[in-house]
């Protein structure tokens, strides 16, 4: 069924037209909750400028090491888990940088730099200009998800 159109300008009404996603505090992000890889290709689309690049790369890495990677957006933040198994990465957007939460860091080898106020989290930051270690963050991400996820 085709969508009407205005007879004013010929273009679907504002209630048809897909709206732009929000940015919140820090460019991040504000998608709807959701299940599987649409939901975090939408947020990697609304990523602002040099990050989306990034999120893009970053979701291709995890996708290539992780086979049956499963995926959501929740809390404005791309997850990703083993289905039934909980979370075991977690990537969100700040003004300056691009944080990467390792939901059981500290049981990585090497553990990620970034400490967290919760135990056992651990966070890589990445910034514009940044030349990303693709081997190590590979390395982290199979780690990770052999890993028991965290349950959100």
């Amino acid at each position: 069924m085709a969508a009407k159109t205005s007879s004013k300008s010929g273009e679907a009404p504002a209630s048809h037209v897909a709206a732009e996603p929000a940015l919140l505090s820090g460019g991040n992000p504000q998608i709807a909750k959701g299940y599987g890889d649409a939901p975090v290709r939408a947020y990697i689309a609304a990523m602002p400028g040099w990050k989306s690049d990034v999120g893009r790369r970053l979701d291709a890495l995890v996708t290539s090491t992780v086979p049956n990677v499963y995926k959501a957006v929740k809390w404005n933040s791309p997850l990703y888990g083993i289905e039934g198994d909980g979370w075991f990465l977690g990537v969100h957007c700040f003004t300056n940088y691009i944080k990467l939460a390792f939901f059981r860091g500290t049981s990585l080898n090497p553990v990620p730099p970034g400490t967290s106020k919760t135990p056992q989290t651990r966070y890589f930051h990445i910034h514009e200009g940044d030349e990303l270690d693709e081997t190590q963050l590979a390395d982290w991400v199979k780690q990770a998800s052999q890993l028991p996820g965290e349950r959100m």
